[in-house]
């Protein structure tokens, strides 16, 4: 038992000494003093410490030999408490007021890095994943060679992916409203049209093709005569296009009954 209160008398006084030092630090005029045990507390992975003394030391060193490294520290500071977007918009003025500094490549791979991170859900609006697209983007035109640019691109291929998926539920939704208030099913063509225009690659064009091809066949059985032919005809379009590219799909045999409905009508008419 006495070993244990020991100890936790150690553990508390441990406690209070860290945060003495750091209390002296913080009320320091020293910028320097101040400065080394910034870096102190950021070696030892205590980012909050660290961020909250070198919010002060950047302003104190803009002009001297440790204004580049104090400033991307502070950017490090807060990627390390996960706090991406204050961390993104320090490592941008890093390597904006030091195009070539030391740290420049890390700041522009870790700011569009930071914001792949911060990427939000799926049904949340994607403006932050948008500007994570444009970051890493932009890390490798400047860094092709870079160790990180294959990281970086296959983190931007996976978001393009998350936005073409965003773009799957509002087309399956169209569909699935059909012509409740209106023609959903043109809206769902639409949203297919400019998601396959967007993001051709997309791991979903099948299914994107596969929903215009349904929803132009829905389209055509609710169509009033003097539309119907032509609507069949977009049917019969439409299969050919998802045939021409996925001739053994996981809807092939949904899409030949349409394809053959189709064409019945079309000869009917005739």
């Amino acid at each position: 038992m006495k070993k244990i209160v020991y100890a936790v008398l150690f553990s508390v006084a441990l406690l209070l000494a860290g945060c003495g030092e750091y209390n002296k630090a913080l009320k320091s005029t020293d910028s320097e003093f101040k400065y080394s045990y910034a870096k102190k507390y950021f070696n030892k992975k205590q980012f909050s410490k660290a961020s909250t003394l070198l919010e002060e030391v950047v302003v104190a060193f803009k002009g001297t030999a440790n204004a580049e490294e104090s400033l991307y520290l502070l950017a490090q500071s807060y990627y390390g408490q996960k706090d991406y977007m204050t961390a993104s918009q320090y490592f941008s003025t890093y390597y904006t007021t030091y195009p070539k500094g030391e740290y420049a490549e890390l700041a522009r791979y870790y700011s569009a890095y930071g914001l792949y991170l911060d990427s939000p859900d799926l049904r949340l609006d994607q403006k932050q994943t948008y500007k994570a697209i444009e970051e890493l983007q932009l890390f490798i035109e400047y860094y092709p060679q870079s160790e990180y640019a294959q990281t970086a691109q296959d983190k931007m291929f996976e978001l393009q992916e998350k936005l073409a998926q965003k773009e799957l539920l509002s087309t399956r939704l169209y569909y699935n409203l059909g012509s409740y208030l209106g023609n959903n099913y043109l809206a769902c063509i639409i949203t297919a049209e400019n998601a396959l225009k967007n993001y051709p690659y997309s791991k979903w064009r099948e299914e994107f093709i596969y929903l215009m091809l349904q929803s132009r066949y829905e389209m055509a059985l609710v169509s009033v005569d003097a539309k119907l032919q032509g609507r069949y005809r977009d049917v019969v379009d439409e299969y050919y296009n998802y045939m021409n590219e996925f001739p053994e799909g996981k809807y092939v045999k949904q899409a030949k009954r349409m394809f053959e409905y189709a064409s019945k009508r079309i000869s009917d008419i005739y």
